[in-house]
């Protein structure tokens, strides 16, 4: 557990430096009186508790959550470059959130997010059926090509929907890169429970999935019901991305990061691995944002830019060392 706790003191660093950095940077003594005596008439308190407060807290989930997706989605497809975008998750939200603007209107946030999550729910759905989750023969490569098919149809359906009504575009805006800028206007509660219940779900099934990553056919001799098990790692994926998703947009390229650095430190254990990509995550999500906010200060860089950066180099060095056949 002494790296869980390493991470753990990395991750409180890194929050430290969401509040305390800025165009108004605030002091640990500031920081503190802002948390515990805040005062509208200060400006600084004002851009710690206002501001900076909600985008630590939606970072703090919207990574945790992508980082445990990465885990499982790898665990699941046994593919180092599955990401919850595999999935076709993010193309989902995306398409229902336009497809609702199309229909509703412009509206405010919390209509957008909850779309946001049936959105990726029935993406995620639709994978696991064409793969064969129905029939519980989904394998690796046949979920994978699944996600791929559909998250193409899905952005060539928002590519569509925007050229119709071009008003949707600045809605598209947001949830095609992704942010943390608007936070506060997010149902962060709402949504943090669903990665709770996520990742209970992911610790519940972790055993099964270990036992699935040595083939489906020694899985259901040593008692694995392999379908049951995939669709329940679907929920649980379901649950994590649609929710980190609905606060921060379809942030790229966190849940395929991730993962590797949680197994070189933890082991093999997947419970394990979930653990650190929870704080592995939520510390990389706030590190980007805290850099997009000062490479181009006053101006700011989103986070789904800067983790973009970061996560296509990693995934050229991945893709590299890959032989074929090689897994997760």
């Amino acid at each position: 557990m002494r790296a869980v706790a390493g991470v753990a003191l990395v991750l409180m660093a890194a929050a430290a430096l969401t509040l305390g950095v800025g165009v108004r940077p605030a002091s640990l003594t500031e920081i503190w009186q802002a948390l515990t005596a805040f005062d509208p008439a200060d400006p600084v308190h004002v851009a710690v508790g206002s501001i900076r407060l909600p985008r630590l807290v939606a970072g703090i989930i919207a990574g945790a959550a992508l980082g445990m997706a990465g885990t499982v989605m790898q665990a699941l497809t046994r593919n180092p470059l599955a990401d919850p975008g595999l999935l076709g998750v993010n193309s989902g939200a995306a398409f229902a959130i336009v497809f609702g603007a199309l229909i509703f209107g412009r509206s405010d946030a919390g209509l957008m997010a909850a779309l946001a999550f049936p959105g990726a729910a029935l993406a995620a759905m639709a994978v696991f059926a064409l793969g064969g989750g129905l029939r519980g023969d989904a394998g690796p490569v046949r979920l994978t090509l699944s996600g791929t098919a559909i998250n193409a149809l899905l952005l060539s359906l928002v590519s569509a929907v925007v050229l119709v009504r071009g008003e949707t575009l600045e809605i598209l805006r947001f949830w095609v890169v992704g942010s943390l800028s608007q936070a506060g206007a997010r149902p962060l509660a709402a949504m943090g429970l669903a990665v709770v219940l996520g990742t209970a779900l992911a610790m519940a099934i972790a055993p099964r999935l270990e036992a699935l990553s040595l083939g489906a056919t020694l899985a259901r001799g040593l008692g694995t019901r392999v379908g049951r098990v995939q669709f329940g790692a679907l929920v649980a994926v379901t649950l994590m991305t649609g929710a980190a998703v609905a606060v921060a947009g379809p942030i790229v390229f966190v849940g395929l990061i991730v993962p590797p650095i949680a197994r070189r430190i933890g082991g093999h254990v997947l419970r394990v691995e979930l653990l650190l990509s929870a704080l592995l995550g939520a510390t990389l999500l706030l590190l980007a944002d805290t850099a997009g906010r000062l490479v181009l200060a006053p101006a700011e860089i989103r986070v789904g830019i800067m983790t973009a950066l970061i996560g296509a180099p990693v995934f050229v060095l991945i893709a590299r060392r890959l032989r074929p056949g090689a897994s997760a």
